[in-house]
């Protein structure tokens, strides 16, 4: 279901607002490429992502889509691309549930980057324990980890050629491509010194695995990453612009280390939801997933460690991007990412350091 309603009669005028990356001409795009749009279009930062930039695009009607730009400012140029996540999003539906494609701006001349316009889905995202008490219990926490376990498996499923990624699939490179593409992307935006981030990349290239088999990755995947719906099953799941093809125990590993739990001394997540009581634990979570694809859990040390510096890779780039102005950090400090990043970097590098050489 989506959150577009129908045409109401009589709607109070509404003033447009302008955001950065946003200008005046959006709209006009907006009101030819997406005829269901009636004007007076009001834009609000969706919360939560800290790469491209997302907003609610609600019309004088009620209508309401969602807008995707990538970042304010220079940034690599297979990073935060919208116009790949909106072909992978195109591959996937009827597959998975996701967001439909509305509307595409390719150019860059109507907001100097690419527009992606998407259907707004109308679910529950969990972002932070606040969210997690007031809207569910600990019976639906529950259910929660499972569904998302199940749709990491339906994924894994499909063949790259549904994405239009099936040139791909014959490569077995991934641990070697992502490891240069995100030290490259570090070292060509960093503004401070990370060793633990150098040191923990050394220890990953010398303990890279051979891969096993090549399957969709969709390299961010997470539970404020998927948006549930009223019996906590997955009714879409968002934020493809890092989906490839690789070793689908990058995902596992990805979702492992965003899952914090009570008493974790370093969380991937600034404020993790799933820390709060009824969550299922990592393991189960792991058991779940391997049960229902015969993989081999002592497979999954080396894809967590990779995640943990991953990760450290992306807040790291956060805290770029904020320190130059270029992304708004929410309530959040650039020395906070700064802080944020040393810990996830320190905790890649000792994880790394004890994984068997190949």
């Amino acid at each position: 279901m989506t959150a577009a309603g129908h045409a109401r009669t009589g709607p109070a005028p509404i003033e447009p607002t302008r955001h950065a990356g946003l200008p005046a001409g959006v709209d006009a795009w907006l009101g030819r490429a997406v005829p269901e749009l009636q004007g007076n279009l009001r834009h609000e930062v969706i919360a939560g992502g800290r790469s491209n930039l997302t907003y609610r695009t609600t019309d004088a009607a009620g209508h309401v889509v969602v807008l995707r730009r990538p970042p304010l400012g220079n940034h690599p140029a297979t990073a935060h691309d919208v116009l790949r996540e909106a072909r992978i999003l195109r591959g996937l539906h009827g597959h998975l549930p996701v967001p439909r494609v509305l509307a595409v701006e390719e150019t860059g001349e109507v907001a100097g980057a690419p527009l992606v316009v998407l259907e707004h889905l109308d679910g529950v995202i969990l972002r932070s324990p606040a969210d997690v008490e007031r809207l569910t219990t600990e019976a639906d926490r529950a259910l929660i980890g499972p569904t998302l376990v199940d749709a990491l498996v339906a994924l894994h499923r499909l063949a790259p050629e549904v994405i239009g990624l099936g040139g791909l699939a014959r490569r077995r490179d991934y641990l070697p491509r992502q490891l240069g593409r995100w030290h490259e992307n570090w070292q060509r935006s960093r503004i401070r010194d990370l060793p633990d981030l150098q040191t923990a990349h050394e220890h990953l290239v010398a303990a890279a695995p051979g891969q096993s088999r090549s399957g969709i990755v969709h390299g961010d995947f997470r539970l404020d990453n998927c948006m549930l719906d009223s019996r906590w099953r997955v009714q879409g799941v968002l934020d493809w612009e890092l989906t490839t093809v690789g070793d689908p125990l990058a995902d596992v590993g990805q979702l492992l280390v965003y899952w914090a739990q009570a008493g974790d001394t370093a969380r991937a997540l600034h404020d993790p939801a799933t820390v709060r009581p009824g969550f299922s634990a990592r393991d189960e979570l792991l058991s779940r997933y391997c049960l229902a694809t015969g993989t081999d859990p002592g497979r999954i040390d080396y894809f967590v460690a990779y995640n943990w510096w991953k990760t450290a890779c992306i807040l790291e780039g956060v805290y770029t991007r904020v320190t130059q102005g270029a992304m708004s950090g929410g309530d959040r400090t650039a020395a906070s990412f700064a802080e944020q990043a040393a810990a996830v970097a320190g905790r890649a590098a000792a994880l790394a350091a004890a994984l068997p050489r190949h």
